[in-house]
């Protein structure tokens, strides 16, 4: 190997080890947090490279798996649930082959009659978002009373209630329920801060972003596992390279000096 060929190989390495993991977002269809026993659900990852090998998975209260182990059907980067349970309620997520993960979804699926609707969209400061009480047999816009943290906070007749220019202070676990027929599971609402503005020069950027789901210590574990297990080789290789270098080195040295007695004489 020559020494060209080794600093190429170097370079290459260390591109690999500096290159950045790129992301991915988990997207429900449809959309929202709530469904009825019987559904089916379609969830894929919305990768900005297929390279990465991104899948989905999820954590129930039974195990921690990935789509196609048991529940689900693999179509190319989408997962199908044709007919989900109140057993596949539990938190989804995108996950890579080197073990980053995207940001988490807590998906419920209920028994009951009553369902509450809201888009799985990023909820920004100052946007509306509106909430739908559905139920499962009969007409779909009975009134319906809706609820913030266990606090009552309106009637609709129309059962759709619409949060307008929301901030911090919206967030929390939303509910509804409909008279005579019960009352939907809680979902949560979290507002993300407006993307930072800049007024001049002088001033200081400001931003607000939604706190990271919980993580797992045993997952955090795992990623640092896996981590290694894909840096090990190109380290070894580099180490290899290294020491190969200072071979030839100590070889082209040992020949020069052997060769100056003879040039003497």
């Amino acid at each position: 190997m020559t020494m060209k060929t080794s600093l190429l190989c170097l370079l290459v390495l260390t591109s690999l080890l500096c290159c950045k993991t790129h992301q991915a977002a988990l997207t429900v269809s449809p959309s929202r947090f709530q469904f009825f026993e019987g559904a089916s659900v379609s969830l894929s990852c919305e990768e900005d490279n297929s390279s990465a090998g991104w899948t989905v998975r999820r954590e129930t209260i039974y195990r921690n798996s990935t789509c196609g182990e048991g529940w689900g059907e693999v179509e190319g980067s989408v997962c199908n649930i044709t007919y989900v349970l109140k057993k596949d309620s539990g938190v989804y997520w995108c996950e890579s082959r080197e073990g980053a993960a995207s940001s988490s979804i807590q998906l419920t699926v209920t028994g009951g009659s009553v369902i509450l609707q809201s888009p799985v969209l990023p909820v920004m400061e100052g946007d509306d978002v509106t909430l739908s009480c559905k139920n499962k047999t009969g007409p779909s816009n009975l009134p319906a009373a809706f609820f913030k943290d266990g606090v009552f906070i309106g009637n609709e007749t129309s059962g759709v209630m619409t949060l307008h220019h929301v901030t911090s202070s919206d967030e929390g676990l939303y509910r509804c329920s409909i008279s005579d027929h019960g009352e939907s599971p809680s979902s949560r609402i979290s507002v993300s801060g407006k993307p930072p503005v800049t007024t001049s020069a002088s001033s200081t950027k400001v931003s607000s972003k939604a706190p990271p789901p919980a993580s797992n210590p045993f997952r955090l574990l795992l990623l640092v596992f896996r981590r290694l297990l894909v840096f090990s080789p190109y380290l070894i290789s580099t180490l290899l390279l290294g020491s190969l270098w200072r071979r030839r080195s100590s070889a082209s040295s040992n020949t020069v000096s052997e060769g100056e007695p003879h040039s003497a004489q």
